[in-house]
Order: C-alpha cells, then sequence, then structure tokens
C-alpha cells in the first residue's frame, strides 16, 4: 500500500504484484478457476412455486395481451357503429357472435380466415391493439391501481376477520 504511493503510474494495479513468486502451476489463471466453481446466486425476489412452464409476469402479460384484444374489438367495434362502416359492424357483431374473445390471437386468427371483408377488420383490430398497448394504455396507473387494490382487499379482509374473531370470543 504505502509502496504505490510512491511507484509510476504503469506499476500502479489493483492486484499485488509479487515477483519472485513461485507457482506449481505458472499459467493458472485466478479469474478461469473461479468459473469452474459453482456460484450461489443470492435473490432478493421470492419464489414462486407452480409456474414451471411460465412466470407469474408472463401469465399476466399473457391475460394482458388478450385484454388488449377485447379493448381493440370494442374501438374498432364502436368506430364502425359510430359512422365509419355500418355493415363491418354487423358482420363484426355477427362473428363475435360465433367465436369467443378469451383467447385473442385465435379470435383473430380465425377472422382472418372468415373472408377477405373479415380479413380487413382482423387487421384493424390488430393495428389498434399494438397502438392502445404502446401508446394510450397507463401501464403507471395499472401498477398504482394493482398496489392500492391490494393494500385495500388486504386491510379489510384483515378488518373482518378480527371482527368476527372478536365478536364469536366475547
Amino acid at each position: 500500500m504505502e509502496a504505490s504511493a510512491i511507484s509510476p503510474p504503469a506499476q500502479l494495479s489493483f492486484f499485488s504484484y509479487k515477483p519472485h513468486r513461485t507457482r506449481a502451476y505458472p499459467c493458472r489463471r485466478p479469474w478461469k478457476q473461479r468459473i469452474a466453481q459453482p456460484t450461489r446466486i443470492q435473490c432478493q425476489k421470492m419464489y414462486v412455486a407452480g409456474f414451471g412452464e411460465a412466470s407469474p409476469e408472463a401469465k399476466a402479460a399473457k391475460n394482458l395481451h388478450n385484454f388488449f384484444t377485447y379493448v381493440a374489438v370494442r374501438i374498432v367495434s364502436a368506430q364502425l357503429q359510430q359512422s365509419y362502416n355500418p355493415e363491418a359492424y354487423e358482420e363484426l357483431m355477427e362473428f363475435l357472435g360465433r367465436h369467443s374473445l378469451n383467447d385473442g390471437d385465435k379470435f383473430c386468427s380465425d377472422l382472418m380466415r372468415e373472408s377477405s371483408r373479415h380479413k380487413a377488420l382482423a387487421l384493424r383490430i390488430l393495428e389498434v391493439r399494438s397502438a392502445y398497448c404502446k401508446n394510450d394504455f397507463e401501464w403507471d396507473n395499472l401498477k398504482r391501481l394493482a398496489f392500492k387494490m391490494v393494500d385495500e382487499c388486504n386491510t379489510g379482509l384483515m378488518r373482518d376477520y378480527v371482527r368476527e374473531t372478536s365478536h364469536s370470543e366475547s
């Protein structure tokens, strides 16, 4: 430590230099040795069991994806009904009556294959879904509302439980 204050900059190093050190394996590099050893990663997040095929976030994203399809269908149907194209609105409503919106991609795929007019509707729904997700959906508001809902529901459930148990004990 004291020698490094006097040493010229070319000799400064983060590692201590020992020129007369004898090693059994002169080519061994300590950083190569660390790679072969298993390392334990410390993670500060909770482990969620039972989500082997996908993380909870991936499942939430899939549900949001399907919800964005639902929203896009609502937007497109409102546009068609108000002024754009009443005939296309009727075709979309008839198709909605026969097909479920639970799987957004399957719905759009089936709509595309129905007819050329339906294909145009499906492409419009895909366009609106993408635009809504990227530009109009308020992600920060979603996070705030989710936190608020969990806190309020937990507090309400705990309050109800305390009321029930305190009345039964007295």
